[in-house]
C-alpha cells in the first residue's frame, strides 16, 4: 500500500476542506472548530484568519477574495480583505452547524448542516449567486464531501451517515437529479467516507474517518486504489501543486487523548501519477 508524506506537524485541531487556487497563493484549508482558514505557504510556513465560531468550507470567489462557510451561514471576504457576513441561514436552536461543501460548475455555492451527527437532521444547501439560499437535500446526517466529474455532469456526494458515495445528475436548471449509489465505501465501522475530490481522469477520491487511509474509486465505481494515511481521523483531500499533481491530505485530533495518534492534525500529500481538476470558484 502506497503512503501520503507528512508534511507539518499538528497544527490543526480538526483540519478540513482543502482547497487549492492560485488566485490566493497556493493550499488553503479550515481548522473547522476554531472558526479559522489556515494558509500554507510555499516555503512550508503556516497563517491563519478566523471567519467565526466553526469555519466549515473555503472556497474562492471569481472576482478574488473567498466564501467562507461559518457556524450558520456564510462569510464573503473581498478582493481587499473586507468580510461581509450574510443573514443567517437557520437558527441557533436547535443546534445545527454547518459542515462540508464545494461549487458547481455553474458557480453555486453548496453546503451542509449536521446536528451532532443525530440521523437526518441536517440538510445540504445551496447560495446562488445572488446570494439567496435554499435546500437542496433534507434528511441529511453527516454532510460531507461534494465534487463533479471532469465533464461536469456528474456530482459525487458523502454524506457520512449513509456509509457511501453517492452520485447525481447535474444540470444548471435542474439541478442534482437520480441520486443513486456510487461505491459503497464503509465496509467497518471505522471506514466512514468524510471528504472527496475527483481527479482529471474521473476518479474519486474519498478520505476515511477512523481508517487511516484515502481511497480512489475509478468512474465505474470500483475500488482502485488506496493510500495509507499516518493518522486514523483522515477528514478530506484535494489536489494542489503548480500542476495540480498533489493529493493534500487534512487530519483531526477531534476527540483523541493529546497523547494518542501523535499525527493527528498534521497535513499529508501524495502524489499519485494523476492530476487533479482546478477548483470550481464561487461567482456571487
Amino acid at each position: 500500500m502506497p503512503s501520503a508524506e507528512r508534511i507539518t506537524d499538528r497544527i490543526v485541531y480538526h483540519g478540513e476542506g482543502p482547497c487549492w487556487s492560485d488566485s490566493w497563493g497556493g493550499l488553503r484549508f479550515v481548522d473547522m472548530l476554531a472558526g479559522d482558514v489556515v494558509s500554507l505557504a510555499a516555503d512550508g510556513s503556516v497563517s491563519r484568519r478566523t471567519y467565526g465560531e466553526v469555519a466549515a468550507v473555503v472556497r474562492p470567489r471569481t472576482g478574488g477574495g473567498a466564501i467562507v462557510a461559518v457556524e450558520r451561514g456564510f462569510v464573503l471576504e473581498g478582493p481587499d480583505g473586507e468580510l461581509e457576513r450574510l443573514p443567517d441561514v437557520f437558527a441557533a436552536d436547535p443546534p445545527l452547524r454547518m459542515n462540508e461543501g464545494g461549487c458547481d460548475p455553474d458557480g453555486r455555492f453548496y453546503c451542509g448542516s449536521i446536528k451532532g451527527g443525530e440521523p437526518g437532521a441536517g440538510a445540504f444547501y445551496r447560495l446562488d449567486t445572488d446570494l439567496t439560499v435554499s435546500t437542496v437535500l433534507q434528511d441529511v446526517t453527516v454532510s460531507n464531501g461534494f465534487g463533479f466529474s471532469p465533464d461536469g455532469r456528474l456530482a459525487y456526494y458523502n454524506d457520512t451517515g449513509t456509509g457511501r458515495t453517492d452520485v447525481f445528475d447535474y444540470e444548471r436548471e435542474d439541478g442534482l437529479t437520480h441520486r443513486r449509489v456510487f461505491a459503497e465505501v464503509q465496509d467497518a465501522e471505522q471506514n466512514r467516507p468524510d471528504g472527496l475530490t475527483v481527479d482529471a481522469e474521473g476518479g474519486v477520491w474519498v478520505a476515511l474517518f477512523g481508517g487511516s487511509a484515502v481511497r480512489r474509486y475509478a468512474p465505474d465505481g470500483t475500488l482502485d486504489l488506496v493510500v495509507d494515511v499516518g493518522a486514523r481521523q483522515v477528514t478530506a483531500c484535494a489536489f494542489g501543486g503548480d500542476d495540480l499533481g498533489e493529493l493534500f491530505i487534512t487530519t483531526s485530533r477531534e476527540n483523541l487523548p493529546s497523547d494518542e495518534d501523535p499525527a493527528a492534525g498534521s497535513l499529508f500529500r501524495y502524489v499519485p501519477g494523476v492530476k487533479g481538476l482546478p477548483v470550481l470558484p464561487f461567482a456571487g
